[in-house]
């Protein structure tokens, strides 16, 4: 096996499982995820396992330049299929070829053929592919490196050191070719925050204000983790001399979102039960990128990143996640298992002066249901404890081990 592909065991599982159901795989996630080396990755793994064909087209490579219709693809594929031993058809960045569902439509009915396919944005999904494809098919959601494979990709130990790079330049694994050079790692952040935004929002969606659509990404940087609606960003926008209005903000955080290059995390009533409409926030898939976009000086908001990073380790372990809301203030996370349980999570930076441990503890104390409750720090010396029944919780050990080892 090439020891320069590092596998992801749960992505490949989970490919593996969608394939069992004779099922077309789309891997979706922002462009520069990791979702090409899982391609390879996967491919690897099959031809391991025994005789196979691999059909493999990327897009990002100009040598498939000339796959243009979803007749070249087909073409393409029939030249190279084979009929004494499984074909598996890898597809990188599939949006980029016109009606490819119809290619995709045709080889899935075809005995002996896995079709596993990579997009960078969410519209394909919910335009295209499902109306075609009748929804055969399982979308596996690729999120940047966790804290964990992030040591393995940079051959780290855990300790502070390393989690300290990890939340300086995130969980891209492009990093991982510039052993996390500060000023490589900024080009290469800034590189990909540009691509993403020029073919997956601009090119595709024939954006013709892309200045109001960058300042858009830039103020929900500068904003993660607060409330924010179409309305205030329209405001504060037009403050500093950036002409929107809101119903071009809607439309504009929409595609950011269709991009996977930020998440929108809705409120939701802990009281009420029920979701809230109005003021949402919004956090950046990969937190090196946005704090590329902001400068290197994490000291001035080293919570939205903590908040950030569990936020996709959250996401990571299978929770639906959501803002909490109180009468009285609002809880970082509301987090929603397969079952439907729900668990409070309150992100800190330090728990050093008592007014920070009555506001993280506090706001818990007043949830007056029974479900779990954690308080999560990058506090030093301190081991998982427990205070008046919530949970106390370092960054490291929830990152390594999850919220209940």
């Amino acid at each position: 096996m090439d020891r320069n592909i590092i596998i992801r065991p749960h992505y490949i599982e989970a490919i593996k499982q969608g394939l069992a159901e004779n099922m077309i795989v789309v891997l979706t996630g922002q462009r520069r995820v990791g979702k090409s080396w899982l391609l390879d990755g996967f491919k690897l793994v099959v031809e391991a396992e025994g005789p196979c064909n691999c059909i493999r087209v990327d897009k990002e490579d100009l040598d498939f330049d000339f796959i243009l219709t979803y007749t070249d693809l087909h073409q393409y594929i029939k030249e190279r299929i084979a009929s004494d031993r499984p074909n598996y058809i890898l597809i990188d960045e599939v949006q980029e070829i016109e009606e490819f569902e119809k290619a995709l439509r045709h080889w899935r009915k075809q005995p002996n053929c896995f079709l596993v396919v990579t997009g960078s944005n969410a519209k394909m999904l919910s335009s295209e592919i499902s109306t075609l494809l009748g929804g055969r098919y399982r979308e596996v959601y690729v999120q940047a490196l966790s804290y964990k494979e992030f040591l393995e990709f940079h051959n780290l130990e855990d300790n502070d050191a390393s989690l300290l790079a990890y939340i300086n330049f995130g969980g891209m694994p492009s990093l991982r070719n510039v052993a996390l050079n500060e000023s490589l790692t900024r080009t290469i952040l800034t590189d990909i925050f540009n691509t993403a935004l020029l073919k997956d929002v601009i090119l595709r969606n024939k954006i013709r204000n892309p200045s109001l659509l960058e300042n858009i990404a830039r103020f929900l940087a500068d904003t993660t983790g607060k409330l924010v609606s179409a309305n205030n960003i329209s405001k504060r926008l037009s403050a500093n001399g950036v002409n929107s209005t809101p119903g071009a903000v809607i439309s504009y955080l929409k595609m950011l979102c269709e991009a996977y290059i930020v998440k929108r995390v809705p409120r939701y009533d802990i009281h009420g039960k029920k979701l809230l409409e109005q003021n949402e926030k919004f956090y950046f898939e990969d937190h090196g990128i946005r704090n590329v976009l902001l400068g290197s000086d994490r000291a001035k908001d080293i919570e939205r990143v903590l908040e950030t990073i569990v936020l996709q380790e959250l996401i990571r372990r299978g929770y639906k996640v959501n803002v909490g809301q109180l009468p009285a203030g609002e809880i970082d996370f509301v987090a929603t298992d397969g079952s439907g349980d729900k668990l409070y999570i309150q992100v800190t930076y330090l728990l050093s002066h008592p007014e920070t441990m009555e506001r993280e503890f506090g706001a818990l104390r007043r949830i007056e249901d029974n479900y779990p409750k954690y308080v999560i720090s990058l506090s030093p010396m301190l081991d998982r404890s427990v205070v008046d029944g919530i949970i106390h919780l370092p960054l490291r050990q929830f990152l390594m081990k999850g919220l209940n080892p």
